[in-house]
Protein backbone atom coordinates (compact mmCIF):
# COMPACT_ATOMS: atom_id res chain seq x y z
CA UNK A 1 0.00 0.00 0.00
CA UNK A 2 1.27 3.44 -0.87
CA UNK A 3 0.38 5.82 1.93
CA UNK A 4 2.46 8.55 0.38
CA UNK A 5 -0.01 9.36 -2.34
CA UNK A 6 -1.96 12.63 -2.00
CA UNK A 7 -5.76 12.63 -2.11
CA UNK A 8 -7.23 14.45 -5.05
CA UNK A 9 -10.53 16.32 -4.60
CA UNK A 10 -12.97 16.07 -7.45
CA UNK A 11 -13.62 19.77 -8.04
CA UNK A 12 -16.65 19.11 -10.23
CA UNK A 13 -18.37 17.03 -7.53
CA UNK A 14 -17.55 19.62 -4.90
CA UNK A 15 -19.17 22.36 -6.99
CA UNK A 16 -22.27 20.25 -7.55
CA UNK A 17 -22.65 19.58 -3.83
CA UNK A 18 -22.27 23.26 -3.11
CA UNK A 19 -24.93 24.20 -5.63
CA UNK A 20 -27.32 21.61 -4.20
CA UNK A 21 -26.76 22.99 -0.70
CA UNK A 22 -27.43 26.56 -1.82
CA UNK A 23 -30.53 25.43 -3.71
CA UNK A 24 -31.87 23.67 -0.62
CA UNK A 25 -31.39 26.82 1.45
CA UNK A 26 -33.14 28.93 -1.18
CA UNK A 27 -36.07 26.52 -1.26
CA UNK A 28 -36.50 26.63 2.50
CA UNK A 29 -36.28 30.39 2.63
CA UNK A 30 -38.74 30.98 -0.20
CA UNK A 31 -41.70 28.82 0.71
CA UNK A 32 -40.40 25.32 1.36
CA UNK A 33 -40.95 25.93 5.06
CA UNK A 34 -44.58 26.44 6.06
CA UNK A 35 -43.63 29.43 8.19
CA UNK A 36 -41.54 31.16 5.56
CA UNK A 37 -44.32 33.80 5.20
CA UNK A 38 -43.09 37.00 3.67
CA UNK A 39 -40.10 37.16 6.02
CA UNK A 40 -37.75 35.45 3.50
CA UNK A 41 -39.34 36.74 0.30
CA UNK A 42 -37.41 38.89 -2.12
CA UNK A 43 -39.16 41.98 -0.77
CA UNK A 44 -39.52 42.04 3.04
CA UNK A 45 -42.19 44.74 2.72
CA UNK A 46 -44.55 42.37 0.87
CA UNK A 47 -46.91 39.78 2.30
CA UNK A 48 -48.31 36.65 0.63
CA UNK A 49 -52.11 36.80 0.89
CA UNK A 50 -52.47 33.07 0.33
CA UNK A 51 -50.32 32.37 3.36
CA UNK A 52 -52.13 35.06 5.33
CA UNK A 53 -55.45 33.37 4.45
CA UNK A 54 -54.10 30.05 5.74
CA UNK A 55 -52.73 31.67 8.89
CA UNK A 56 -55.99 33.54 9.50
CA UNK A 57 -58.07 30.37 9.22
CA UNK A 58 -55.75 28.67 11.68
CA UNK A 59 -55.86 31.66 14.01
CA UNK A 60 -59.66 31.49 14.17
CA UNK A 61 -59.60 27.73 14.73
CA UNK A 62 -56.88 27.76 17.38
CA UNK A 63 -58.58 30.64 19.14
CA UNK A 64 -61.65 28.44 19.15
CA UNK A 65 -59.71 25.65 20.87
CA UNK A 66 -59.01 28.05 23.75
CA UNK A 67 -62.66 29.10 23.92
CA UNK A 68 -63.80 25.49 24.18
CA UNK A 69 -61.14 24.68 26.79
CA UNK A 70 -62.24 27.57 29.01
CA UNK A 71 -65.92 26.64 28.57
CA UNK A 72 -65.21 23.33 30.32
CA UNK A 73 -64.00 25.06 33.47
CA UNK A 74 -66.38 25.93 36.26
CA UNK A 75 -65.12 29.49 36.60
CA UNK A 76 -64.95 31.59 33.42
CA UNK A 77 -63.41 34.49 35.42
CA UNK A 78 -66.06 36.80 34.03
CA UNK A 79 -65.53 40.53 34.36
CA UNK A 80 -67.46 43.52 33.02
CA UNK A 81 -66.11 46.08 30.60
CA UNK A 82 -69.12 48.29 31.35
CA UNK A 83 -72.47 48.72 29.66
CA UNK A 84 -73.34 48.74 25.99
CA UNK A 85 -75.25 51.66 24.45
CA UNK A 86 -78.43 49.66 25.03
CA UNK A 87 -77.61 49.25 28.72
CA UNK A 88 -76.67 45.57 28.49
CA UNK A 89 -73.68 44.17 30.35
CA UNK A 90 -70.50 43.93 28.26
CA UNK A 91 -68.60 40.98 29.75
CA UNK A 92 -65.11 39.61 29.17
CA UNK A 93 -63.79 36.20 30.25
CA UNK A 94 -60.62 34.12 30.29
CA UNK A 95 -61.78 32.69 26.98
CA UNK A 96 -61.64 36.13 25.33
CA UNK A 97 -58.08 36.72 26.56
CA UNK A 98 -56.73 33.25 25.83
CA UNK A 99 -58.23 33.23 22.34
CA UNK A 100 -56.78 36.68 21.69
CA UNK A 101 -53.34 35.49 22.78
CA UNK A 102 -53.18 32.56 20.39
CA UNK A 103 -54.81 34.40 17.47
CA UNK A 104 -52.82 37.62 17.66
CA UNK A 105 -49.45 36.22 18.73
CA UNK A 106 -49.76 33.24 16.41
CA UNK A 107 -50.14 35.54 13.40
CA UNK A 108 -47.40 37.90 14.57
CA UNK A 109 -44.95 35.03 14.99
CA UNK A 110 -45.39 34.15 11.31
CA UNK A 111 -45.90 37.70 10.00
CA UNK A 112 -43.95 39.97 12.40
CA UNK A 113 -44.75 43.22 10.57
CA UNK A 114 -48.48 42.57 10.39
CA UNK A 115 -50.78 45.32 11.70
CA UNK A 116 -53.45 43.75 13.93
CA UNK A 117 -56.48 45.40 15.52
CA UNK A 118 -58.11 43.24 18.20
CA UNK A 119 -61.03 43.61 20.57
CA UNK A 120 -58.95 42.53 23.56
CA UNK A 121 -55.59 43.55 24.98
CA UNK A 122 -52.84 41.04 25.62
CA UNK A 123 -52.83 39.50 29.08
CA UNK A 124 -49.28 38.20 29.41
CA UNK A 125 -50.03 35.84 32.27
CA UNK A 126 -52.64 34.14 30.09
CA UNK A 127 -50.54 34.26 26.92
CA UNK A 128 -47.83 32.19 28.58
CA UNK A 129 -50.26 29.27 28.82
CA UNK A 130 -51.35 29.02 25.18
CA UNK A 131 -49.72 27.14 22.31
CA UNK A 132 -49.14 28.93 19.01
CA UNK A 133 -49.39 27.33 15.58
CA UNK A 134 -47.45 26.73 12.36
CA UNK A 135 -48.87 27.29 8.89
CA UNK A 136 -50.79 24.25 7.65
CA UNK A 137 -52.06 24.51 4.04
CA UNK A 138 -54.38 21.54 4.60
CA UNK A 139 -56.91 23.89 6.23
CA UNK A 140 -57.84 24.78 2.64
CA UNK A 141 -60.19 22.23 1.09
CA UNK A 142 -58.79 20.05 -1.71
CA UNK A 143 -60.80 21.72 -4.46
CA UNK A 144 -59.79 25.25 -3.48
CA UNK A 145 -57.71 27.09 -6.07
CA UNK A 146 -55.97 29.80 -4.08
CA UNK A 147 -53.34 31.90 -5.86
CA UNK A 148 -50.09 33.20 -4.42
CA UNK A 149 -50.53 36.94 -4.37
CA UNK A 150 -48.03 39.34 -2.81
CA UNK A 151 -48.96 42.90 -1.89
CA UNK A 152 -47.44 45.71 0.15
CA UNK A 153 -47.60 44.92 3.87
CA UNK A 154 -48.46 48.55 4.64
CA UNK A 155 -51.76 48.16 2.76
CA UNK A 156 -52.85 45.26 4.99
CA UNK A 157 -54.54 45.23 8.39
CA UNK A 158 -56.07 42.31 10.27
CA UNK A 159 -59.14 42.74 12.50
CA UNK A 160 -59.59 40.06 15.17
CA UNK A 161 -62.61 39.22 17.30
CA UNK A 162 -61.30 36.48 19.61
CA UNK A 163 -64.76 35.67 21.00
CA UNK A 164 -67.92 37.06 19.47
CA UNK A 165 -71.07 36.75 21.63
CA UNK A 166 -69.32 36.73 24.99
CA UNK A 167 -72.61 37.36 26.82
CA UNK A 168 -74.08 34.24 25.23
CA UNK A 169 -70.88 32.35 26.04
CA UNK A 170 -71.36 33.12 29.74
CA UNK A 171 -74.94 31.86 29.44
CA UNK A 172 -73.70 28.63 27.80
CA UNK A 173 -75.52 29.50 24.56
CA UNK A 174 -72.62 28.19 22.52
CA UNK A 175 -74.39 28.07 19.17
CA UNK A 176 -74.00 31.87 18.93
CA UNK A 177 -70.27 31.91 19.69
CA UNK A 178 -67.71 32.50 16.94
CA UNK A 179 -64.09 33.53 16.51
CA UNK A 180 -63.42 35.85 13.57
CA UNK A 181 -60.55 37.19 11.49
CA UNK A 182 -60.79 39.80 8.73
CA UNK A 183 -58.04 40.97 6.39
CA UNK A 184 -58.49 44.43 4.91
CA UNK A 185 -56.53 45.79 1.97
CA UNK A 186 -56.45 49.59 1.87
CA UNK A 187 -59.45 49.57 4.21
CA UNK A 188 -61.55 47.17 2.10
CA UNK A 189 -62.61 43.88 3.76
CA UNK A 190 -60.99 41.30 1.49
CA UNK A 191 -60.61 38.03 3.45
CA UNK A 192 -63.10 36.95 6.10
CA UNK A 193 -63.18 33.95 8.44
CA UNK A 194 -66.03 33.05 10.81
CA UNK A 195 -65.43 29.93 12.91
CA UNK A 196 -67.82 28.29 15.37
CA UNK A 197 -65.58 26.50 17.90
CA UNK A 198 -68.35 24.28 19.24
CA UNK A 199 -69.49 22.90 15.87
CA UNK A 200 -65.99 23.16 14.32
CA UNK A 201 -67.49 24.73 11.19
CA UNK A 202 -65.34 27.34 9.46
CA UNK A 203 -66.70 29.68 6.81
CA UNK A 204 -64.17 31.74 4.87
CA UNK A 205 -63.91 33.74 1.70
CA UNK A 206 -61.29 35.70 -0.21
CA UNK A 207 -63.12 38.26 -2.29
CA UNK A 208 -62.69 37.56 -6.01
CA UNK A 209 -60.43 34.56 -5.40
CA UNK A 210 -61.84 31.60 -3.43
CA UNK A 211 -64.43 30.51 -0.87
CA UNK A 212 -64.81 27.69 1.63
CA UNK A 213 -66.74 24.53 0.84
CA UNK A 214 -69.57 25.76 3.08
CA UNK A 215 -70.22 28.56 0.57
CA UNK A 216 -69.79 26.70 -2.70
CA UNK A 217 -73.30 25.26 -3.03
CA UNK A 218 -75.37 27.93 -1.26
CA UNK A 219 -77.89 29.64 -3.54
CA UNK A 220 -79.81 32.82 -2.79
CA UNK A 221 -83.04 34.05 -4.36
CA UNK A 222 -84.39 37.58 -4.21
CA UNK A 223 -87.59 37.71 -2.14
CA UNK A 224 -88.32 41.18 -0.84
CA UNK A 225 -92.01 40.42 -0.24
CA UNK A 226 -91.35 38.05 2.67
CA UNK A 227 -88.61 39.68 4.77
CA UNK A 228 -87.11 37.73 7.62
CA UNK A 229 -84.96 40.11 9.64
CA UNK A 230 -82.45 38.90 12.21
CA UNK A 231 -81.60 41.31 15.02
CA UNK A 232 -79.65 41.37 18.25
CA UNK A 233 -81.23 39.71 21.26
CA UNK A 234 -79.62 42.31 23.57
CA UNK A 235 -82.09 45.03 22.45
CA UNK A 236 -84.65 42.96 20.58
CA UNK A 237 -87.75 44.90 21.63
CA UNK A 238 -86.75 48.21 20.06
CA UNK A 239 -85.41 46.68 16.85
CA UNK A 240 -88.45 44.44 16.40
CA UNK A 241 -90.68 47.49 16.50
CA UNK A 242 -88.41 49.38 14.09
CA UNK A 243 -88.24 46.41 11.71
CA UNK A 244 -92.05 46.21 11.62
CA UNK A 245 -92.21 49.93 10.84
CA UNK A 246 -89.80 49.56 7.94
CA UNK A 247 -90.74 46.19 6.45
CA UNK A 248 -94.40 45.91 7.40
CA UNK A 249 -96.41 43.88 9.88
CA UNK A 250 -95.89 40.70 7.85
CA UNK A 251 -92.15 40.83 8.36
CA UNK A 252 -90.76 38.06 10.52
CA UNK A 253 -88.22 39.21 13.10
CA UNK A 254 -85.90 36.71 14.78
CA UNK A 255 -83.35 37.37 17.49
CA UNK A 256 -79.88 35.96 18.00
CA UNK A 257 -76.58 36.70 19.69
CA UNK A 258 -73.31 37.48 17.98
CA UNK A 259 -72.74 39.46 14.79
CA UNK A 260 -70.86 36.56 13.21
CA UNK A 261 -73.72 34.16 13.87
CA UNK A 262 -76.26 36.57 12.41
CA UNK A 263 -74.27 36.99 9.20
CA UNK A 264 -74.09 33.20 8.88
CA UNK A 265 -77.89 32.99 9.20
CA UNK A 266 -78.21 35.39 6.27
CA UNK A 267 -75.72 33.34 4.24
CA UNK A 268 -77.55 30.10 5.08
CA UNK A 269 -80.94 31.51 3.98
CA UNK A 270 -82.37 31.46 7.51
CA UNK A 271 -82.83 35.24 7.30
CA UNK A 272 -83.07 37.65 4.38
CA UNK A 273 -81.29 40.47 6.22
CA UNK A 274 -79.34 41.33 9.35
CA UNK A 275 -80.35 44.70 10.80
CA UNK A 276 -78.50 46.59 13.53
CA UNK A 277 -79.69 50.08 14.44
CA UNK A 278 -77.06 51.31 16.92
CA UNK A 279 -73.29 51.56 16.89
CA UNK A 280 -71.19 48.42 16.59
CA UNK A 281 -67.45 47.69 16.67
CA UNK A 282 -65.81 46.94 13.36
CA UNK A 283 -64.05 43.75 14.52
CA UNK A 284 -67.60 42.38 15.03
CA UNK A 285 -68.60 42.91 11.41
CA UNK A 286 -65.48 43.01 9.21
CA UNK A 287 -65.29 39.25 8.55
CA UNK A 288 -68.98 39.08 7.68
CA UNK A 289 -68.60 42.10 5.42
CA UNK A 290 -65.78 40.38 3.51
CA UNK A 291 -67.67 37.10 3.13
CA UNK A 292 -70.90 38.73 1.97
CA UNK A 293 -68.96 40.79 -0.57
CA UNK A 294 -67.33 37.62 -1.89
CA UNK A 295 -70.66 35.86 -2.57
CA UNK A 296 -72.48 38.80 -4.15
CA UNK A 297 -74.07 40.19 -1.01
CA UNK A 298 -73.62 43.53 0.66
CA UNK A 299 -73.16 45.15 4.05
CA UNK A 300 -73.50 48.89 4.55
CA UNK A 301 -74.37 51.32 7.29
CA UNK A 302 -77.90 52.71 7.50
CA UNK A 303 -76.90 55.67 5.36
CA UNK A 304 -76.14 53.15 2.60
CA UNK A 305 -72.44 53.98 2.80
CA UNK A 306 -69.76 51.30 2.68
CA UNK A 307 -68.15 50.76 6.07
CA UNK A 308 -64.54 51.93 6.10
CA UNK A 309 -62.08 49.90 8.17
CA UNK A 310 -59.61 52.46 9.46
CA UNK A 311 -57.34 51.54 12.39
CA UNK A 312 -58.02 54.77 14.25
CA UNK A 313 -61.80 54.39 13.95
CA UNK A 314 -62.84 51.00 15.39
CA UNK A 315 -66.45 52.09 15.95
CA UNK A 316 -69.15 52.07 13.28
CA UNK A 317 -71.72 54.54 14.69
CA UNK A 318 -74.36 54.27 11.95
CA UNK A 319 -75.84 50.78 12.31
CA UNK A 320 -75.86 48.28 9.46
CA UNK A 321 -77.88 46.31 6.97
CA UNK A 322 -76.45 43.05 5.62
CA UNK A 323 -77.93 40.82 2.90
CA UNK A 324 -76.72 37.89 0.80
CA UNK A 325 -77.84 39.56 -2.43
CA UNK A 326 -76.99 43.08 -3.53
CA UNK A 327 -80.45 43.45 -5.13
CA UNK A 328 -82.15 42.59 -1.84
CA UNK A 329 -79.93 45.09 -0.07
CA UNK A 330 -80.95 47.80 -2.53
CA UNK A 331 -84.66 47.09 -2.08
CA UNK A 332 -84.46 46.94 1.71
CA UNK A 333 -82.28 50.03 1.93
CA UNK A 334 -84.80 52.01 -0.09
CA UNK A 335 -87.44 51.17 2.51
CA UNK A 336 -85.08 52.14 5.34
CA UNK A 337 -84.17 55.49 3.80
CA UNK A 338 -87.84 56.29 3.27
CA UNK A 339 -88.78 55.30 6.81
CA UNK A 340 -88.85 57.06 10.15
CA UNK A 341 -86.02 54.76 11.24
CA UNK A 342 -83.57 56.42 8.87
CA UNK A 343 -84.74 59.91 9.81
CA UNK A 344 -84.45 59.26 13.55
CA UNK A 345 -81.11 57.53 13.15
CA UNK A 346 -79.59 60.27 11.03
CA UNK A 347 -80.82 62.90 13.49
CA UNK A 348 -79.00 61.12 16.34
CA UNK A 349 -75.71 61.04 14.42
Amino acid sequence: MNFGRSIRINKCGFVILGLLFIGALYYLWNGGSSNAGYAFSKNPNEINLRKLLIGSIQAAQHGGFEVVAVSKSRDLHEQSKGKTQEGANNPVTDADYRSNCVMKNGLLRIFPKLRIISEEDDQQERCAEVHLFDLDPTVLHETATVPDERINIEDVAVWIDPLDATQEFTERLHEYVTTMVCVTVKGVPTIGIIHNPFTMKTTWAWRGRAVSETLMNVKHEADVKHPTIIVSRSHAGAVKEQAKQVFGENAQVITAGGAGFKVLQVIQNNATAYLHTTHIKKWDICAGDAILGAIGGKMSDLRNDNIEYVDSQPLNPNGLLATALASTHEAYMQRILESKLAGAHLAQN
